[in-house]
């Protein structure tokens, strides 16, 4: 079986530090060549993931500054990687939507993982191809779509990457996008409640510059609130292994949250607000607290007793790498069978 992995053209696999769906796509890539599957990824020229790449665009292009000529570049990027594929793959497996569209001239069978949130017009998208095997990263997710071809398929992570800290500092950390639904406002307000200093990494994206100048900047102080920027791998592991909990107070329905899963590879317990994906992947009392209200997030902090070891375990049951690649691999498995027996009907 030879699979081909297409990601957008604007951010590296895997990514410097933004880019959930491209350490995805890389994490899938090294796994699914590990479990002896032959792949290719389509991505840009900056990309180092450990597998065969290609490329027509040399340099990755974020944030993107106009959507309009962005567009134009993922739809070149992509109908060149959809001819190209078909020298020598068996199946195509996409991470955007509007990739589906070549899936009317590439006679492949063609999977598609749902990274983004439910939105109304995308499912009346998706309706027009009923043919594609769609993933979604959730249960939660999967209960927005009614798509007859649809699995739910968690996350993993390579927990070689993680350190497990058992010694953890007394402060608490926050990862992701600087935007409104992500809730770093709240995260600050937990921060000071319970009187622990905050550490915060994340991309300040164009359009919630506002939000940050307004909201967040005004509280950094480079002492108890910190703003650190965007974080690697490296300076993850340093931010989350040592943090004696990360925050998560989303404010929407959360797709999965890769993020989360990083942190309990860490052995840092992670605090989350109750949206889209969380119950699923923090478990209560174990891996985390999921809270209802930033007095009830302020209150776990200051009772929190949970060993790390305990939360690292909990992450190799449920979130490593070789689980979410098994359950690939019989996907494309079952997904070209079933293209076989249609074929052949």
């Amino acid at each position: 079986m030879r699979v081909a992995l297409i990601a957008a053209p604007f951010i590296a696999v895997p990514p410097a530090d933004y880019g959930g769906t491209e350490l995805f796509v890389a994490h899938l890539a090294e796994g699914l060549k590990a479990a002896g599957i032959d792949v290719v990824v389509y991505a840009n020229g900056e990309s180092t993931v450990q597998a065969e790449r290609r490329s027509i665009y040399p340099h990755s292009e974020w944030p993107i500054k106009q959507g309009e000529h962005a567009w134009l570049k993922e739809l070149n990027h992509t109908a060149w990687a959809a001819a190209d594929v078909l020298d020598d793959c068996d199946l195509i497996h996409v991470q955007s939507p509007q990739s589906l569209v070549f899936s009317r001239f590439a006679p492949r069978p063609f999977v598609l993982t749902l990274h983004g949130p439910h939105d109304a017009k995308l499912s009346e998208f998706y309706s027009h191809y009923p043919e594609v095997q769609y993933v979604a990263i959730s249960h939660a997710q999967a209960r927005q779509e009614s798509l007859p071809k649809l699995r739910t398929i968690h996350h993993g992570i390579d927990l070689s990457l993680y350190r497990l800290v058992e010694r953890k500092q007394q402060y608490l950390s926050f990862i992701g996008r600087i935007a409104p639904i992500k809730g770093a406002h709240i995260a600050i307000d937990v921060a000071h409640r319970t009187g622990l200093p905050l550490k915060i990494a994340g991309e300040v994206q164009p359009a919630f510059r506002e939000y940050f100048e307004s909201k967040i900047k005004p509280k950094i102080d480079g002492k108890f609130v910190e703003y650190v920027g965007p974080a690697d791998l490296q300076a993850k592991n340093e931010l989350l292994g040592n943090s004696m909990a990360m925050l998560f107070p989303i404010q929407w329905n959360e797709p999965f949250g890769l993020v989360m899963v990083e942190a309990m590879a860490c052995g840092t317990p992670v605090l989350a607000m109750p949206g889209g994906s969380v119950p699923e992947v923090v478990e209560e009392g174990i891996s985390g607290h999921i809270c209802r209200s930033v007095r009830e997030m302020s209150n776990r902090v200051r009772s929190l007793d949970i060993r790390p070891e305990t939360v690292r375990d909990y992450v190799e049951k449920n979130f490593s790498i070789q689980k979410m690649v098994q359950s690939y691999v019989s996907l494309y498995q079952e997904t070209l069978q079933g293209a076989k027996r249609e074929t052949a009907a």
